[in-house]
């Protein structure tokens, strides 16, 4: 278990919590072999013409389509990204945000007193290996979003142990289709909401974060 770490950033500088916490001639030899070949068999096509000419095969190796930034889904819902991990691991990820639990003041214990008036809340995630690239060991992380859109204010980080741990992927997230699931310890104040998730972290979302509400 990661070890906790927890801060309130709207009140650090008051409580001293500094703690936590993407055209040439023409070529008359070809005129002349042209000439001599039967019209009938210029209209005539090939059967392995036809079949790339009908084969879905450049449809299936189109990009997935990405979900644009600033987009807002509902939780269930899948947003596909662009995703870099690292210095040289890239390619494109699916993210489904399947639930997010508010969990007991208690669940906070390990934290000590400084999680004395907050409340933790577990956003649970789905990720799928879209683009089939090497993302073994890969982590993703989103962050919690109370009901006036923004973030609580408090930054965690660590694990409750049998009710929301971070997982990383493992080493067989090489390949198209592969999935992991995961958990996201976030918390808030006392008497502040938690009602949507966001997810900021790369270049393309920085500035305009995907945003998943219950």
């Amino acid at each position: 278990m990661r070890r906790p770490r927890i801060a309130i950033a709207a009140v650090a500088a008051t409580l001293g919590l500094a703690l936590a916490a993407c055209g040439g001639e023409e070529d008359t030899a070809g005129d002349a072999a042209a000439a001599e070949t039967p019209a009938s068999s210029s209209s005539e096509q090939s059967p392995a013409s036809e079949t790339e000419s009908s084969s879905p095969a450049a449809d299936e190796a189109a990009p997935a389509e990405v979900t644009p930034p600033g987009t807002e889904l509902k939780v269930g819902e899948t947003a596909t990204i662009p995703f870099t991990y690292g210095t040289e691991k890239s390619g494109t990820i699916a993210i489904t945000v399947t639930a997010i639990d508010k969990g007991d003041p208690a669940d906070l214990a390990a934290f000590g007193d400084r999680a004395n008036g907050l409340v933790p809340y577990f956003i649970r995630i789905k990720v799928e290996n879209v683009g089939g690239t090497d993302l073994s060991y890969s982590s993703v992380r989103l962050r919690a979003l109370g009901e006036d859109g923004r973030g609580t204010g408090v930054v965690i980080t660590g694990d409750v142990e049998g009710k929301c741990e971070s997982t990383n992927a493992d080493d067989t997230f090489t390949a198209a289709g592969a999935t992991f699931e995961s958990c996201t310890l976030q918390a808030a104040q006392e008497g502040v909401a938690v009602t949507g998730a966001e997810f900021g972290d790369s270049e393309e979302y920085s500035d305009d974060p995907i945003v998943w509400t219950a």
